[in-house]
């Protein structure tokens, strides 16, 4: 007689992100993950939560960072999250993250995490000085994940090791309790097309909210003199626009002035060429610039609107927070039987 495999995971589906409260928001984070997450809400029960928690990974001060929390929030709200189809939350609010990352840890093993590659790129030569926490980061985040028995996670290339983690733990903890498919094994939701979106200063390097030049990035708050101005200054090359993508080898800033277009008008990149095949960038980027305003400045509105009234952000995240751990708390409840904690 053979051993069965256990039954595919048989729980609903769901899909869970976050974004850290660390610095403005910009025009990658909203092509590369906000406006999907307004997508997946009408395809999948949706839950995206504000990270404070793996925020002070790194020092935050703390009488910015409530106020950073009710931005990011604000950011989600005016890129289309709709907190009556979606669940908005603050991490903090839901004590079950913190409680599961602890039998995480406890489940996880050491050599697991001394691969993680974010660590050593984040920590350098100096990883004896970082916090223990950004050393557990990914811990907590597959406590993030599987507290909601999350089955889609939406992943940019430097998250997948942290979401094949993730899956380990969960298949571990099932195998050592004896609770086959207790948790799923979470799937990654690549991000596609305009995920990836360079600086505007150097096609080469990605666009970051840590940049010291604001110029290398369009802020979801930046008003629409801002966004037209930011453009104008991208760096460029003195070629003209090729008829095809093949064109743009070795061209990084032509290349992502091309696939910023594409991404805000929802249109292929071969698109773009097609119609602005032969032209310099003195004609492209008006176009660009009033693309990116009629886009972005609209959300940059809505959020110093939202952002004017606080208790009105605070309110729908109280609501989230109070609609999430309704989900999380039986989960991490049965978690305790299963590890066979005294429950009094």
């Amino acid at each position: 007689m053979t051993d069965q495999a256990p039954a595919p995971y048989a729980g609903p589906e769901r899909v869970l992100s976050g974004v850290q409260p660390t610095g403005d928001l910009h025009l990658g984070n909203y092509l590369g993950a906000l406006v999907k997450f307004a997508r997946l809400q009408h395809e999948i029960p949706t839950f995206i939560f504000v990270a404070d928690l793996h925020a002070i990974t790194a020092w935050q001060d703390p009488a910015k960072l409530k106020n950073q929390v009710r931005e990011i929030a604000a950011a989600y709200l005016a890129t289309g999250l709709d907190p009556k189809v979606a669940t908005i939350f603050a991490q903090s609010a839901v004590p079950e993250h913190a409680e599961l990352a602890w039998v995480f840890n406890c489940v996880a093993r050491l050599g697991w995490l001394d691969r993680m590659t974010q660590f050593k790129d984040k920590a350098g030569k100096h990883k004896e000085r970082e916090s223990v926490g950004l050393y557990t980061y990914p811990v907590l985040q597959a406590a993030d994940i599987l507290a909601y028995k999350a089955t889609k996670v939406p992943v940019g290339d430097d998250q997948k090791q942290h979401l094949e983690l993730t899956r380990d733990i969960a298949q571990k903890f099932n195998n050592d309790f004896s609770a086959p498919n207790f948790f799923p094994l979470p799937e990654p939701l690549t991000q596609g097309p305009g995920a990836r979106v360079m600086s505007l200063r150097d096609g080469t390097a990605k666009m970051s909210k840590s940049d010291p030049s604001d110029n290398s990035r369009i802020n979801l708050t930046d008003d629409a003199d801002a966004i037209a101005q930011k453009v104008r200054k991208a760096r460029t090359d003195p070629d003209p626009l090729p008829e095809t993508a093949e064109g743009l080898e070795g061209r990084a800033e032509a290349r992502n002035l091309v696939a910023i277009y594409a991404a805000l008008a929802g249109v292929t990149e071969a698109q773009v060429l097609a119609e602005y095949a032969g032209q310099g960038f003195g004609a492209f980027k008006p176009k660009l610039a009033d693309l990116a305003v009629s886009v972005m400045g609209p959300i940059g509105g809505e959020m110093r609107r939202l952002l004017a009234d606080p208790a009105e952000i605070d309110r729908i995240l109280t609501d989230g927070g109070q609609r999430a751990r309704a989900l999380a708390a039986p989960t991490v409840a049965e978690v305790k039987k299963l590890v066979g904690y005294w429950a009094g």
